[in-house]
């Protein structure tokens, strides 16, 4: 009992440790969030309770107004506080929580997907579509999805412990997965020939690039290995940049959460060594270009694409259907 007491209270002294150290960061980063002094000379409000009103409104998707009761701040001024904070969140720390996977990250998520039954695995795929509340008129058309209303597309890729390593928000609604895939940035490094080593074998078949996990509507890339479908979710304000910045700090704050839950002592979250990437430029951009060419068919090859979903299932099936 009294174990388990001092766990809870190191976690909740943790907790407390980090939000301290969010809101040091933001306050240093956006003079907003430090605390002044107005005309004459009464303090204003703190930055406890900015960050704290930003955070309810994110946590709980409250209205801005109903942040008056608890934080003693008016509607327009938490609006703000949100705004500002998200914004601050985006630019201090985007390059670390919503990185692409390094090498040594690729390795640990191939011995994850290894050990879990799918070598090669990067993580699961998908879209989801966000009701926007407050979209122009002039808009709606274009924004309007599947369901009558207007709505923001969110392309995620999640891994095995809900760590989002890649988000690309801001489509309209009337688009579908295919339509959002072409333009988002998922693929780009794989295609640019920068992306981490990837070398796994199946059924005795060696190959170099990883895939993910995705529903029906996905092509039959072999990068892509269908199996999963969406949720929903709302958002509300005017401005897509707003959005995309609101969007942009959950999934970071998302991953804060991840990294803090982790339990990194779990034998199977062990990170495995990669070499470093190594890639030679060709100095003829002809050749880069037909270069580029090559590994953007090689990652939409549909023969590739059924040989490995092929080959999954008889390893599966090799490996797990004797105790199904």
């Amino acid at each position: 009992m009294v174990d388990k007491y001092l766990d809870q209270m190191k976690n909740l002294n943790l907790l407390v440790i980090s939000y301290h150290l969010v809101l040091d960061a933001v306050k240093q980063h956006d003079n907003y969030f430090t605390q002044r002094r107005d005309a004459l000379g009464r303090l204003g409000l703190s930055t406890l309770q900015k960050v704290t009103a930003a955070i309810r409104i994110l946590a709980y998707g409250m209205h801005a107004d109903a942040t008056d009761e608890y934080i003693k701040i008016g509607e327009s001024t938490a609006i703000e506080c949100m705004k500002r904070f998200c914004r601050a969140i985006v630019e201090i720390i985007l390059e670390w929580y919503l990185r692409s996977p390094t090498a040594e990250d690729v390795a640990r998520l191939l011995h994850i997907g290894q050990q879990r039954g799918f070598p090669g695995m990067l993580g699961s795929l998908d879209c989801m579509h966000w009701k926007w509340k407050n979209c122009p008129t002039a808009w709606a058309g274009q924004f309007e999805g599947r369901s009558g209303a207007p709505t923001i597309i969110l392309e995620a890729v999640a891994d095995y412990d809900l760590w989002i390593w890649h988000a690309y928000f801001g489509m309209p609604g009337s688009n579908n997965d295919i339509n959002v895939l072409k333009p988002s940035n998922l693929f780009s490094k794989l295609a640019q020939g920068t992306a981490p080593p990837v070398n796994y074998i199946i059924q005795g078949n060696e190959y170099n690039m990883g895939y993910y996990l995705a529903d029906d509507i996905y092509p039959k890339w072999s990068t892509i290995v269908q199996t999963i479908s969406d949720p929903q979710g709302s958002a509300r304000y005017w401005k897509k940049e707003d959005l995309h910045d609101i969007m942009t700090a959950c999934i970071i704050m998302h991953n804060m959460i991840i990294e803090d839950e982790r339990d990194i002592s779990a034998p199977i979250k062990d990170a495995r060594s990669a070499p470093e990437v190594t890639v030679e430029i060709a100095v003829n951009e002809h050749i880069r270009f037909q270069q580029f060419l090559a590994r953007n068919l090689q990652i939409k090859n549909k023969e590739a694409h059924l040989s490995l979903w092929n080959a999954l299932i008889e390893h599966i099936w090799e490996y797990y259907g004797n105790n199904a």
